[in-house]
């Protein structure tokens, strides 16, 4: 156990560390890739864009609504939201809800450069940090076989952009200009400076391999 200092105080943290406010697990795999211990109690926020909303701005206000609304309900546990917007055209790419939809993202990045964008919010209390980390992705020219194949696997289903690079779809992905994990729904490299904001210390939070 460690006491920590917040914009509120005095913190006295226990295991686990944080509260993760997102079910993904790819984000608890890069959590646990950390070594920060964490437990899981999804938001149930709606996921939806304002009018005129821009992409990163859309990811901003999830992952804040994330946290703040798990954060109600844990005192003065620092709880983590996170969210991912795939962006080509300055329009955002969300998860397909059919395969006809999923194979119509894919058409829509084959061959281009896109960004995707990850928000992650830190709230303790009333109190939330965030920020946006942003990553460049060069797809492939995808054809026709390539996408019936790729959509019949059923990974796009719940992926923002229909695709996921860290599993089959990362042989569509040509090259990455930014983290791979922003890309994944993680940058777990920002984690540090969102836990300062806050008044936290990443660095004695996480846990090291015992010997």
């Amino acid at each position: 156990m460690s006491a920590l200092t917040t914009p509120g105080g005095i913190l006295t943290v226990r295991d686990p560390a944080i509260v993760l406010a997102s079910g993904s697990p790819r984000r608890r795999q890069l959590l646990q890739l950390v070594r920060l211990s964490f437990r899981v109690s999804p938001a149930g926020i709606e996921e939806v864009p304002l009018a005129g909303e821009a992409p990163p701005a859309f990811a901003s206000r999830v992952a804040r609504g994330k946290a703040l609304e798990v954060a109600v309900r844990e005192g003065s546990t620092p709880v983590l939201g996170a969210d991912t917007v795939v962006e080509i055209d300055g329009a955002i790419l969300g998860k397909p809800d059919s395969d006809r939809a999923a194979e119509r993202m894919l058409r829509s990045l084959s061959g281009r450069v896109h960004r995707v964008h990850t928000a992650v919010a830190l709230a303790v209390g009333s109190h939330c940090n965030d920020l946006v980390d942003t990553a460049l992705v060069e797809m492939m020219e995808l054809d026709q076989r390539m996408i019936h194949w790729y959509v019949a696997s059923g990974e796009p289903m719940d992926k923002a952009g229909a695709y996921a690079i860290q599993g089959l779809g990362g042989l569509f992905v040509g090259a990455v200009k930014g983290s791979p994990q922003t890309v994944v729904g993680l940058p777990i490299h920002r984690l540090p400076e969102l836990f300062a904001a806050a008044g936290l210390d990443f660095w004695s939070l996480v846990q090291h391999e015992k010997s």
